[in-house]
């Protein structure tokens, strides 16, 4: 197992009773890579993303490894402390607390702990002040009542924004993100693809499930394509784009 990759996906399948959501999927990803993973509905993505965090158990013989270590079936709360986090296409932010406290239970997590505290200012005895460093930095208007109002109030463009900042309150290395830019009008998704590029910048390995392919491509240094489950293609965004296979898979489901 090479070591050269920060993530190394092995064999992945899963099958929901006689459904198989996953068939052999495999790839692996650079440290500070933006890696998206297309596919019409139903393709296995989300399905991909929960084996690799472990909110779902892969049939076995499939493997997952972070900087070469295995971690395949390690229960979601030790892959995060591990450092990779992840946001939910059906946001969950704590609905009746402000904006703020729902980045108090990551600033407590083992592994903020001994990363050293939030760049942005403040020590473990202020996590008030950490989080609401931590909103100003993805978007957050810092004199404005948006970090204190509460998350379920939010519009989504802001919910979008706390997925990511509950994410980077553990000082992660690396990111998915599932459907992103789902739901966001179009001045909101301008507003989100400088946010990506700085993550980027920063060293994050992002890891994008997406559906708005010409939003993902801006950003994307490789992409993946699933189908029924399978791998059927990988590269760069305009050869994927250009496969057979990837045009077949998206006929009459959306124009690429």
């Amino acid at each position: 197992m090479s070591e050269d990759y920060i993530l190394s996906v092995k064999g992945i399948s899963k099958s929901f009773g006689g459904l198989k959501a996953l068939v052999d999927v495999g790839f692996d990803i650079h440290a500070g890579e933006v890696y998206g993973i297309i596919g019409p509905n139903g393709s296995g993505k989300t399905t991909l993303i929960n084996c690799i965090t472990g909110f779902i158990k892969p049939d076995a013989g499939g493997q997952v490894f972070f900087k070469g270590k295995e971690i395949t079936g390690w229960p979601p709360h030790k892959i995060a402390d591990m450092g990779i986090t992840r946001t939910f296409q059906i946001m969950r932010p704590y609905h009746s607390l402000p904006a703020f406290k729902n980045l108090i239970i990551p600033l407590w997590s083992p592994r903020a702990k001994t990363t050293g505290g939030w760049r942005g200012g403040g020590k473990h005895g202020d996590r008030d002040t950490v989080a609401v460093d931590i909103l100003e930095e993805i978007g957050f208007e810092r004199d404005s009542r948006v970090p204190y109002k509460i998350a379920s109030t939010l519009p989504t463009g802001y919910q979008k924004r706390l997925e990511l900042a509950r994410c980077m309150a553990m000082r992660p290395e690396i990111i998915f993100c599932d459907e992103v830019f789902s739901g966001l009008s179009m001045s909101e998704i301008a507003g989100m693809l400088p946010l990506l590029e700085k993550l980027k910048m920063e060293g994050i390995t992002l890891i994008m499930v997406e559906h708005r392919l010409r939003e993902l491509f801006r950003v994307a240094d490789r992409v993946m394509a699933l189908n029924f489950g399978e791998k059927i293609a990988e590269g760069l965004s305009h050869e994927v784009i250009e496969d057979k296979r990837v045009k077949e898979a998206y006929l009459g489901s959306e124009k690429v």
